[in-house]
């Protein structure tokens, strides 16, 4: 994912220091029930679209957003499926994060899946029972988004 510039100038006050970020994700589906994904420029990994809400903007506007921006496809927001915060991560440059992730169900309404800009090298619509290798925290996002209503209590023996 793309450093956002309000991210690199709180880097250029804190240096590599751990910082807690906001993050939000988005588990498309189209009217077809399959579920979008891309295959990341930085990890060449298949995942569901990930980003940082910018400042002031609120999380399903930012998911809704970034959808956009990486896929080309136009979604909307219909609900919140998790809230979980991730292990603390470093970069191969020493920044540290850690994200709190905010994992949203979205329904495809328009636009064609395509890479739209340098963080995806692929971008496809996947049946549930065909998905490419995905880690763990990936296949729960899209199985409590497959679900009909939250099942957070799952996750919770998931732990």
């Amino acid at each position: 994912m793309a450093t956002p510039d309000f991210i690199r100038t709180i880097r250029s006050s804190v240096g590599h220091h751990l910082l807690v970020l906001p993050g939000v994700s988005a588990v498309v589906f189209d009217d077809e029930g399959r579920v979008l994904l891309g295959r990341r420029a930085d990890t060449g990994k298949w995942a569901v679209v990930a980003g940082i809400p910018e400042p002031g903007e609120q999380p399903a506007e930012a998911a809704v957003r970034e959808v956009y921006e990486e896929t080309g496809v136009e979604c909307v927001a219909e609900r919140v499926v998790l809230v979980k915060t991730l292990k603390p991560v470093t970069y191969p440059n020493g920044d540290q994060c850690q994200f709190t992730d905010i994992s949203f169900r979205c329904r495809a309404t328009g636009g064609h899946a395509r890479v739209n800009d340098d963080e995806s090298l692929e971008v496809a619509w996947f049946e549930l029972d065909a998905l490419p290798p995905l880690g763990d925290f990936c296949l729960l996002r899209i199985k409590q988004a497959a679900a009909d209503g939250p099942t957070w209590f799952e996750t919770m023996s998931e732990r």
